[in-house]
């Protein structure tokens, strides 16, 4: 897989501080001609899960050979290992802390390195900030041609990622609200692969306290200020507001339960 010189960069650092942007120019100083992309700084402070689907959710959109660093290190500077993870299309950098599972798994894992060889760090390398000293100049370097396999041992896997999954009856999926986007839009753990043999649209939603049926293609299927359920761009379940905020109007939010009712 040859590198593509594209490296993308989520965090959950915000864009009030210099964090990011200090990121960027030590990736840069490396390797000048990187072509960097911002995913997300919005993911909420230490929230690996939220930010663990975001990635997966994202990667498949690149070119092969992008690398994808993600920092939402509650652990940075303890005992958890820095890695570099080989997939059959691109390569991912940041902590093993469950954060990169499910993208690696997305994209085919190959293998899965310690980030051990320091004279690919920004030295002196801090305890509170491996964004900047570790997994920036890891990124870089890996953009600008290195192989994956001088960055140090191989390790048996990743660190798992404990997502709520669900469960899957005989005329019943009952799921949750994982991921809240900033429109309000409610994004459930429930595929579309999941509905399949109630041949949707003939499906009832239930959540907090409302039944939406059938599902729709568009949010524009419903009334202005009307709530919709539909197959979203994650290809998960998705109950939103046309015009609105469903988060705001229906109390809802992270581990809100959702039911699908085949009809």
């Amino acid at each position: 897989m040859r590198a593509s010189g594209i490296i993308t960069l989520l965090t959950d650092f915000g864009t009030r501080d210099a964090y990011v942007g200090i990121m960027k120019g030590v990736a840069l100083g490396i390797c000048p001609a990187a072509r960097l992309i911002d995913l997300t700084h919005d993911v909420p402070p230490q929230a690996v899960g939220l930010g663990a689907l975001v990635l997966r959710n994202a990667v498949e959109y690149f070119a092969d050979g992008t690398v994808h660093v993600a920092v939402i290190d509650p652990g940075v500077g303890s005992a958890r290992a820095p890695v570099l993870v080989v997939t059959d299309r691109a390569l991912l950098v940041g902590p093993d802390n469950g954060l990169l599972a499910p993208a690696a798994a997305a994209l085919g894992l190959r293998a899965v390195r310690r980030l051990a060889r320091e004279q690919f760090f920004r030295h002196p390398v801090s305890d509170t900030f491996h964004g900047r000293d570790v997994f920036a100049p890891v990124a870089a370097h890996l953009a600008a041609g290195t192989p994956p396999d001088a960055f140090g041992p191989e390790l048996p896997g990743l660190q798992p990622l404990d997502l709520a999954a669900p469960r899957i009856e005989a005329n019943a999926v009952r799921g949750e609200v994982v991921y809240v986007d900033r429109f309000g839009n409610l994004i459930t753990n429930i595929p579309a692969a999941a509905l399949a043999s109630f041949h949707p649209p003939g499906v009832s939603v239930r959540i907090a306290r409302m039944t939406l049926s059938p599902l729709a293609s568009t949010y524009a299927a419903v009334a202005p200020g009307a709530v919709v359920a539909l197959i979203g761009s994650w290809r998960m379940l998705e109950v939103a507001v046309r015009d609105g905020n469903a988060a705001e109007q229906l109390s809802a939010g992270i581990a809100t339960p959702v039911t699908v009712v085949g009809e």
